[in-house]
């Protein structure tokens, strides 16, 4: 008998599982939580390619499961599989954590690095995810089945407390206050490298970037740390041999009555189901607990979409907070990765309330609550929640400048002449009303190119005017800088940058109309600029104010300009001019700023959680009650592809839609609701079964004819008596 904790019938080896389990799991939804703008930011990958790698990766780890299964029951067994794949997991992650430093090697190298770790990283959380839940409740005796349970629901808990804590840390080890120094060992030459170094701004900066290599790293040390803390409880473990695989023996079966069925002979009798087909090699029992469980896993066959928007906070969701305002007050802001943490923080609240509230008011009210309506009303609350998506996408994207068409350039006119002027481009008339001196431009107009080529000619209001041709490429975005020179007024043309930063942060550049250089630092940027109308690069800088920004002439001159607030999704052109000897900023912005906040995303994450507790927890509990106690492995595993497919549908939408975004989200819900639909007729035809009223009923029928089989058998030798008696007289 195991070691028990002082007075309770708990064993203390659950505390290693429990623990290992949080660590685990903070492990793997660290990481996961940063993969989709690690693709974005660092590997450079497109929304959609990104979108459709981390469903890849998401489906990929549900889909390795059975093979932890097949391993565990039929080869290994759960403890030598739970350490063996925890192994190949910890691999998995420091392959990706070596991945994101940019040192190392060339992108095609990133990728290849980046790809091999989420491989092994997915055979890993796979492979042990039906093992520890299933380990930890080996370690209780028969009796003790209330504690059985307790452990569950802590085993639970354990995993949304990894995964709450996990979403709001790590999206913060890429940008926090944090200096590391290592020390390399380059045979001959040992020497010391700064791997981060602290911003202004309060960001980690790896390399000059954002810290991935550090972020990956902690969730890589976590599963170091869970992977210790389980074999250090191996002595006192309870270890259950493996017994054979109860899903490769249903496989097994299921495929000889199909074989049987096909090879079946005209003169062969009919079978009531094409099941009994198989009643020449496996038992009846088999039979019958295989179409109990086939009952269920009809009705799993709707159950992918359900997932398949689910699965989407990582993805789609984090790209929509990117293009909003992530600012609550002027003093804080979350990072757009970290909202995935009001998931798992709902879950904790939702459960008790739906339990202990919801659920019972709901039967006071007369109204029969069964675990399939439960779940299509899931479907129903996950159906809403992209409905909510999609008005905040709407919404979103107003303030989100989109490229001109084929054959066409946006353009705006930023005019630093003294006096007001006007611009007139072939085929539109939408710059003839006068611009005034450093006015703000309204925005960008979309302007015909031909063969290539735009002519702009310049009319001062207050006479002269010039005019010039000059090549651009079609859907790009330009400037007019007008500005004075010796003969008069000139324009220079400037390509901007359009497309929001895939983090949220502003973007900034300088134009300088002064007649030497300047150098200004934000932050941790250097913005170097050469005399004459010369504009900068655009930089990414943090949110925030910037009040006392330097700005240092080659005569060393200094200057303090006041920028303001430089805000979510912008892209700011700050104008340096001189007035009464002093050098002073002119803010324009190019795009404007992100306008939706971020907590207009709550309504969607309460609708997505509310939907997952009635149809992710209830489905589990129908399943478990719908199927015999040895068959309960083959419906997880059904239930956990389920999930895998979900992610493919995404992964097939994302790459081969190429819808907008807010139609998509629309897509997405109404496909759930039709989906609920066929689900809800499904489940009406449904019977509900007893599986242990079942098994009595077998057993009674087995008796009865083990009875049947001894009558006959003693019929049989009585007879056989006679006929012996007979012969001899």
């Amino acid at each position: 008998m195991g070691k028990k904790i002082f007075g309770t019938n708990y064993p203390v080896s659950i505390c290693f599982i429990v623990v290992n389990e949080f660590c685990e799991r903070f492990s793997y939804y660290g990481m996961k939580a940063l993969l989709t703008l690690y693709f974005l930011t660092y590997l450079k990958w497109d929304k959609d390619l990104s979108t459709a790698v981390y469903h890849a990766f998401s489906g990929l780890c549900y889909f390795t499961p059975i093979l932890g299964a097949f391993i565990a029951d039929s080869w290994l067994g759960k403890y030598k599989t739970i350490i063996y794949l925890s192994i190949v997991y910890v691999i998995g992650h420091v392959v990706k954590s070596v991945g994101a430093i940019p040192t190392v090697g060339s992108t095609e190298l990133h990728i290849a690095l980046s790809m091999s770790g989420l491989i092994l990283i997915a055979l890993g959380t796979g492979g042990i995810k039906p093992c520890v839940a299933a380990f930890g409740g080996d370690q209780f005796d028969e009796e003790h089945t209330t504690e059985r349970q307790k452990f569950f629901s802590i085993f639970y808990m354990s995993i949304n407390a990894g995964s709450f804590l996990s979403t709001i840390i790590t999206p913060i080890l890429r940008g926090e206050h944090i200096v590391v120094v290592l020390h390399v060992t380059l045979y001959p030459v040992r020497s010391t490298v700064l791997i981060t170094h602290t911003t202004p701004a309060g960001d980690v900066k790896c390399f000059g970037g954002d810290c991935y290599a550090l972020a990956f790293g902690v969730p890589a040390a976590l599963m170091v740390v869970a992977l210790v803390v389980f074999i250090a409880g191996s002595s006192l473990y309870k270890r259950t041999p493996p017994q054979g695989n109860v899903l490769w023996e249903v496989c097994n079966c299921i495929g000889f009555a199909l074989k049987n069925r096909w090879n079946k002979s005209k003169h062969d009798p009919p079978k009531k189901h094409w099941l009994d087909w198989a009643e020449e090699k496996y038992s009846m029992r088999l039979i019958q607990e295989i179409k109990m469980v086939l009952r269920v896993l009809v009705l799993y066959i709707p159950l992918p979409m359900f997932w398949a928007l689910f699965d989407q906070q990582g993805s789609r969701w984090t790209l929509q907070a990117t293009r909003m305002n992530l600012a609550f007050g002027n003093s804080f802001a979350i990072k757009p990765d970290q909202m995935q943490m009001l998931n798992a923080l709902l879950i904790l609240v939702f459960v008790p309330i739906f339990d202990l509230i919801i659920y019972p008011l709901v039967r006071l009210c007369g109204l029969k609550i069964t675990p399939l309506r439960k779940m299509a009303m899931g479907m129903v609350f996950a159906a809403l929640a992209f409905g909510a998506a999609t008005l905040v996408e709407v919404n979103v994207v107003k303030t989100v400048v989109n490229p001109a068409p084929a054959g066409k350039c946006l353009l705006q006119v930023v005019n630093l002449a003294k006096d007001d002027v006007s611009l007139k481009a072939p085929g539109t008339d939408l710059f003839l009303q006068s611009i005034k001196y450093l006015e703000d431009p309204p925005g960008y107009e979309t302007v015909p190119l031909s063969n290539g080529e735009l002519n702009l000619e310049v009319t001062v209001v207050n006479g002269g005017n010039f005019s010039a041709t000059q090549k651009v490429e079609e859907k790009k975005a330009y400037s007019v800088i007008i500005y004075p020179d010796a003969t008069g007024i000139t324009y220079t043309l400037v390509e901007d940058h359009i497309t929001k930063n895939e983090e949220g942060n502003p973007l900034l550049r300088f134009l300088n109309t002064q007649p030497e250089a300047l150098n200004v630092t934000v932050g941790d940027n250097n913005f170097y600029m050469s005399s004459g109308y010369n504009v900068t690069h655009n930089k990414t800088v943090q949110r925030g104010e910037y009040t006392d920004v330097s700005c240092i002439s080659n005569s060393g001159k200094t200057s303090k300009l006041n920028l303001g607030l430089l805000d979510f999704g912008a892209c700011y052109t700050v104008i340096l001019t001189e007035e009464a000897g002093k050098i002073v900023p002119h803010k324009i912005e190019d795009v404007k700023a992100n306008n939706v906040h971020i907590a207009y995303q709550i309504p969607q994450y309460i609708l997505i959680t509310a939907g997952e507790v009635m149809f992710s927890i209830t489905g589990l509990e129908f399943s478990y009650s719908q199927a015999p106690a040895n068959m309960k492995s083959v419906l997880q595993a059904g239930w956990l592809l389920t999930v895998a497919f979900g992610n493919v549908i995404v992964l097939i939408v994302a790459e081969g839609a190429g819808l907008e975004q807010w139609i998509e989200f629309l897509l997405f819900a109404c496909l759930l609701l039709g989906v609920c639909i066929i689900f809800s007729v499904m489940a009406h035809f449904y019977t509900y079964v007893d599986p242990e009223e079942m098994e009595k009923l077998y057993l009674e029928n087995s008796v009865r004819e083990e009875d049947d089989s001894d009558f006959k058998k003693k019929n049989n030798e009585i007879e056989l008596n006679k006929t012996g008696k007979s012969t001899k007289m």
